[in-house]
């Protein structure tokens, strides 16, 4: 059997697959067993490139090396980055399309992921208030945010600018705390520092929407056309969400355009409970959601919706023979919309989970982890060496120690988080708001449990004694 036989043979491909999906699900019953101690075996960068550059493992053994060496995002005291840990059935919709390979761009390669695709869209856009509205699904948030902007400013400025460019000064307003992908957009699309109009936020670090229209003004009589407005929900240090009516009313009285960055919080709309937090997103141009963050899929993951769907064409405008009409509106012929030329399968993921279990479960999920943060903020409240920035909207937390006399708080704060992940028994991380350094936990595990939390303030506390 020659090597290239070998690559794809089909019984070394069984064998390998078995064995690793063995491994995985006891890797997921470790975690969710509380059978293993540590979120992470952390290991000094320079260490850990010596160490895999001398290793010449075995399929199987690279496998087990691989998890070992990981974030365990399955354990329940997994309370850090925006990164969900997937569903299995996810996950194993998304090894699917990774081995089926068909690219997504255009119908004819990828007919099943294609039409999933547009099922998704058309399921959950109800959802966000889009009655005939459309949209795509793409590769992460930035991508997602960078495309609707580039929409907006062709649909806005008209989409001349696309063929033969621009002559004058345009600028989205967003808040001070937005993601720094929105920063990264307008700077990609040539704007520079004038192309991004930052409102202060308030006390709960949300944008004074209050302040709108006098940085409007201001930016009109320098001569810089505002074309859109950028609500966030929520921003991404603090979990706290924009008023995006408030940001919507404003944006149609002044004929602008309304992208909503709901990367982290657009699945509230699916529970109850919390939807009311997104009220106003109906009245959006576009909005982004991570399919990736709070939905249980794997990255990298992204709805874009579009409220009208003649807008999602209007992105991109080139022509390519070889694949299609530039002219026709093909719902199924993706790469008219989106960055990529070759689309990997994402649809899949999505309709897996809400297909097996109903949209219903996405809506449970949040439920569970912003719970879970609203009672950790509780008990963050009633201990008198520590402190919170803002009571969460989210399932995102920030708080800190209390400094005390040989010990700064910052210092303290900082000092703590890195402790921690040295030693790996919970994995959180830090921000830095108006300059003071807060620890930042979020939690993204349905699996994690109020006990889980009362031990990470316990440890804290324990950590911060032996520092000091």
């Amino acid at each position: 059997m020659s090597i290239l036989e070998q690559v794809y043979d089909p019984e070394e491909f069984r064998r390998l697959g078995h064995s690793l999906i063995d491994m995985l699900a006891d890797h997921l019953s470790l975690n969710r067993s509380g059978g293993r101690d540590k979120v992470i075996d952390y290991v000094d960068p320079d260490r850990n490139l010596a160490d895999w550059d001398q290793a010449n493992p075995e399929p199987l053994e690279y496998f087990r090396k691989l998890i070992q060496n990981s974030m365990h995002l399955h354990h329940p005291r997994y309370i850090g980055h925006q990164v969900c840990p997937p569903a299995p059935l996810a996950a194993l919709a998304a090894m699917e399309g990774m081995f089926i390979n068909s690219g997504g761009a255009i119908y004819e390669m990828s007919q099943a992921s294609s039409t999933l695709e547009r099922l998704v869209i058309d399921r959950l856009k109800p959802y966000f208030g889009f009655s005939d509205g459309d949209g795509i699904i793409t590769s992460g948030g930035t991508l997602a945010n960078l495309t609707a902007l580039i929409c907006a400013r062709n649909v806005r400025a008209g989409e001349n600018v696309w063929q033969n460019g621009q002559e004058k000064q345009y600028a989205f307003m967003v808040s001070e705390e937005a993601h720094y992908c929105i920063d990264r957009a307008v700077r990609i699309m040539g704007w520079g520092d004038k192309g991004i109009i930052k409102v202060p936020v308030d006390d709960n670090y949300c944008i004074r929407t209050d302040l709108l229209a006098v940085y409007y003004q201001e930016a009109m009589a320098k001569g810089i056309e505002v074309l859109g407005v950028v609500g966030s929900a929520p921003t991404t240090s603090t979990g706290k969400y924009d008023d995006l009516q408030a940001l919507g009313r404003f944006a149609a009285d002044h004929g602008l355009w309304y992208h909503i960055d709901a990367a982290h919080g657009g699945p509230a709309v699916f529970s109850e409970k919390y939807r009311h937090l997104m009220e106003g997103c109906q009245l959006a141009d576009s909005i982004t959601v991570d399919a990736h963050k709070m939905m249980m899929v794997p990255s990298l993951t992204t709805m874009l919706f579009f409220r009208e769907s003649r807008n999602s064409y209007k992105t991109f405008a080139q022509q390519a023979d070889y694949l299609w009409n530039a002219s026709a509106e093909e719902w199924y012929n993706y790469g008219k919309r989106t960055m990529e030329c070759t689309k990997i399968m994402l649809s899949t993921r999505i309709y897996a989970l809400m297909q097996h279990y109903g949209i219903d479960v996405f809506g449970r999920n949040i439920d569970t982890c912003y719970g879970l943060a609203a009672t950790f903020a509780e008990k963050v409240k009633t201990n008198p060496g520590m402190s919170l920035a803002v009571m969460p909207d989210s399932n995102i937390v920030c708080f800190r120690l209390n400094g005390y006399p040989g010990a700064d708080a910052n210092d303290l704060n900082r000092k703590v988080r890195q402790a921690m992940l040295e030693e790996g028994r919970f994995y959180i991380v830090q921000t830095v708001l108006r300059g003071d350094v807060w620890l930042r936990i979020s939690i993204m595990n349905p699996m994690t449990t109020s006990d889980d939390l009362q031990a990470l303030i316990d440890h804290i506390t324990d950590v911060a004694k032996r520092i000091y």
